[in-house]
């Protein structure tokens, strides 16, 4: 009997993963084996685990939220590509500093940077790229993608299995895209526990649509080579405030029992 419910689930977790599959997610045992240091927003994926084997967009209103857009993806890349991998990074106008990819601990001559004058050569150097199975990761810095050709490149990850980040900085549109998530990451002020100089990076990070999945926004402290999850505090005035609101409650409710 005991045989019979554990084949059985099993099977309807084998099928669960391969429905995901179908619909562009990768949640098998490479998927598990990978620890993003995401904590608790492993909850808003499906199947609990980083969506690898897909196309994910970040949106970067501005240049701060690219900045700090540019560091998180970092972040994630340093375990995508673990300790030999490579990743392709395509950019119209890069701005990134190679060098500072070793704080994430990303050597910077495993990253291949691909500088392009056109967004059209863009798509199509990414779209090619993410048919390559000796790559760990593609990012692509570009403004626009249509629908279709976001499409494209989610059709073109289905087969090679390998992760593509659209970062797209600035952009005039927020259409939506086939990609399997969108994201927004913004700087926040670092906390140094009041001893001098400067604190551990801080971002919010917000998944601002997950296919299947819960969306919500976390925050997330780099630090000793990965991600700390931050929990949310309350605001200190608030506190106060609402001490001196249950005093003053406490206050008036012993008045009117003496009178």
């Amino acid at each position: 009997m005991y045989d019979r419910i554990s084949n059985k689930k099993d099977l309807i977790r084998q099928l669960k993963e391969q429905l995901l599959s179908m619909e562009g997610f990768s949640s098998g045992s490479v998927s598990r084996r990978l620890d993003f240091g995401l904590g608790p927003m492993n909850a808003a994926f499906p199947g609990g685990t980083f969506p690898i084997g897909s196309i994910h967009e970040l949106v970067s209103p501005t240049e701060a939220d690219a900045a700090a857009a540019n560091g998180f993806l970092a972040g994630l890349l340093s375990t995508l590509m673990g300790q030999s991998g490579i990743c392709l990074w395509i950019s119209v106008g890069r701005k990134l500093f190679p060098p500072a990819l070793k704080f994430f601990g990303i050597e910077p001559h495993r990253v291949i940077f691909v500088d392009v004058k056109l967004k059209k050569d863009g798509l199509w150097v990414m779209e090619q790229a993410l048919k390559c199975t000796a790559l760990s990761a593609v990012v692509a810095e570009l403004r626009e993608v249509s629908f279709a050709e976001s499409r494209r490149l989610q059709l073109a990850v289905e087969d090679s299995r390998v992760t593509g980040f659209l970062h797209r900085i600035r952009p005039v549109s927020q259409a939506t895209l086939a990609c399997v998530s969108r994201w927004k990451i913004s700087p926040q002020p670092s906390h140094s526990n009041g001893l001098p100089g400067v604190g551990f990076s801080r971002v919010q990070v917000e998944l601002e649509k997950i296919r299947n999945g819960r969306p919500g926004s976390w925050q997330f402290e780099w630090r000793k080579g990965r991600f700390l999850f931050v929990p949310a505090k309350r605001p200190a005035a608030l506190t106060a405030e609402s001490a001196k609101n249950n005093l003053d409650s406490n206050k008036a409710s012993t008045k009117m029992k003496a009178g």
